[in-house]
Order: structure tokens, then sequence, then C-alpha cells
């Protein structure tokens, strides 16, 4: 194969590799343009799991999950104080349930997506709720005397496909590099159904919002639409569960909770495919670019083609081309 041939072999595998991305990059467009999936990431509302557990109306059920965690016997769900984060006190920054009882700051946040970064989440709703504690109590930090708080218990529900051990710690400090004076811990709790039993067992409520999910991805599985998947779960739901009633009655809100958490695992699942292929466009622009110095480089090598000819073959700027040639000391004309 002479130069001549060669050099048009890479022009076409040049172009075929800009045609390529310029079909990646219309790809993309086309879904960032789209409406379901832009209106999913901005409109995200509240969970299921907050809508059971966060909900002062039930209160009883927060307190049975509560007491099951910690092995306590308390029995009037008004001592219960909610006091989570909504978006009308801080803008695009709310938790899914926080409450005070027995002095204590509960923070209980759902994922049915693992994050090892929820350390950070918590640490900057914890410092929004204190904020919230200290400005409606008699704290005052400038006292000479230590100035006692609700002692803060940060729990994260999981409850994904992926398997994930039934309870683990994540800690703020594995996000640094070296030491820091600041430590977060959560304890992650597996709430998937046939996960946790003891839990499960010791607080009714979670283990039927656990057996709601997981009949809802039973009938998914059996290709129904997420829609008529949880119609089959409620409608089958056992009749002695306790939030049977409550969830049937409120039937159009369960769906809207469910559509929510499916549009955000897919927004979250399709970001983080594109976050992949934006790397890979990039890696392919590199690429590009170094075909183009190649080609150039090669036709300053033969000699005897003008600026012109060998910009417009391998594509590059003519002054990117002098620029080549200056550095490897060829003469170009």
């Amino acid at each position: 194969m002479d130069v001549q041939e060669a050099l048009l072999q890479k022009i076409e595998e040049l172009q075929k590799r800009i045609m390529d991305l310029t079909k990646q990059n219309e790809a993309y467009r086309v879904l960032v343009e789209n409406k379901d999936l832009k209106d999913a990431k901005r409109d995200y509302k509240d969970r299921l799991f907050k809508f059971i557990f966060g909900n002062p109306e039930n209160k009883q059920w927060t307190l049975s999950l509560y007491n099951a965690i910690n092995g306590t016997e308390y029995a009037d769900p008004e001592e219960i104080q909610f006091n989570t984060i909504g978006d009308a006190v801080y803008l695009r920054m709310k938790n899914d349930v926080s409450f005070i009882v027995a002095f204590e700051m509960n923070l209980w946040e759902h994922q049915s997506t693992y994050n090892p970064n929820m350390p950070m989440r918590f640490f900057i709703y914890a410092g929004r709720l204190y904020e919230k504690y200290i400005a409606g109590s008699d704290y005052y930090q400038y006292s000479s005397m230590l100035q006692v708080v609700p002692r803060p218990v940060c729990l994260c529900f999981y409850n994904g496909t992926r398997e994930q051990p039934e309870n683990q710690v994540l800690r703020l400090s594995d996000a640094y590099e070296g030491n820091g004076d600041i430590e977060v811990q959560v304890t992650m709790l597996n709430i998937n159904y046939g996960k946790s039993r003891k839990l499960m067992e010791a607080c009714e409520p979670l283990q039927e919002y656990a057996w709601l999910v997981e009949a809802v991805r039973k009938h998914q599985r059996k290709k129904l639409d997420l829609d008529s998947a949880v119609d089959a779960a409620l409608d089958e739901m056992p009749g002695e569960y306790v939030m049977k009633r409550f969830l049937q009655e409120n039937r159009a809100e369960v769906k809207n909770m469910f559509l929510t958490e499916y549009n955000e695992e897919k927004v979250m699942e399709q970001e983080r495919r594109e976050g992949m292929k934006e790397g890979m466009r990039e890696g392919a622009r590199l690429k590009e670019a170094e075909v183009r110095d190649q080609v150039a480089a090669d036709l300053l090598k033969e000699g005897g083609m003008t600026v012109s000819f060998i910009a417009r073959i391998s594509k590059l700027p003519e002054d990117a081309v002098r620029k080549l040639a200056k550095s490897m000391g060829v003469a170009v004309f």
C-alpha cells in the first residue's frame, strides 16, 4: 500500500468516526429534550416510604418502626414531633422523614438505589434540622454552660434490587483523603421482603410495605405496566394487613409515588450511562485529534506538499499544520 492509499484509508476512518460521534450527539440531544425525563428529574414527589412512615395521620406506624429498631416500647404516638424538611423551607432540599422522640433527632431516608454518599446528605440535613431546632428552643449558643441537644440517629432504609447486606454502616470519613475532624455515621438497613426478618417481625407496617414493593415488582416481571402492577398488588394484599385500607383508599397517591420512584431510578441510571458515554465521546475526540495530527505528520515527512493541501487532507487548520511542521523541523510552503 503506497502513501496515497494509506492516506485515503485514514481519511475514510476519520470520516466514519466523525459520523459515529454525530449520531451519538444527536441521541443525547433527544434524551435531554425528552419531556418525561426532564419532568421526572425536576419534579420528584414524596416517596411511598415517607407517605407511610412520615405521615402525621399515622404516627402509630412511625412509632412501631422506631420501637422495632431500638427495642423500646413507647406507646404514645403523640410523643413523636415531626420536623421533616420540605421544599417550602429549603428549595430543593427536603429529606424523607425526621422527628424528635425521647430527646433523639431521628433522620430516616429511603433509597431504592445504593448510594455510598448518603453520609454527606445526612450531614447537610442534620445542619438544617438543628438550625430549626435551635430557632424554636431556648438554646443559647453563647452560654458558658453546655447546651444539651437531641442526639442524632441516622438511618437509611434500602430496598433496591441490587444485593446488599442486611445491616451496614456508611461513614463520611470514607470520602476523606486523610483524616478529618467531622464524622457522620449512617446505618443502612436492607428492608427488601425476606431480609432483616427480626426487624420485620417486630414491625408489621414495615413488613407490609416490603411485601407491597415486592408484589409490585413481581407483577412487573409478568410484563404488567407499572400502573396495572400496583393495582394488582393492592388488590391481592392480605385482608389482615393493617395498612391495606389506608393504601387502597389512597390508591392514586400510591400509584403516583411508585411512578415517581420508577422515574427517579430511570433518570439516575440514564444519567450514569450518559456520563459513561460522554467519557467515551471525549476519548473519541482525543483519538480523532491524534489521527489528524498523525495524518499531517505523515504528509509533512513525505515532503513536497503545500500547507493548504495538508490541511485539507488532515482536516487540521493551516496554522496547526505550520505549528506541527515547526515542531518537526520541516520546511513548508
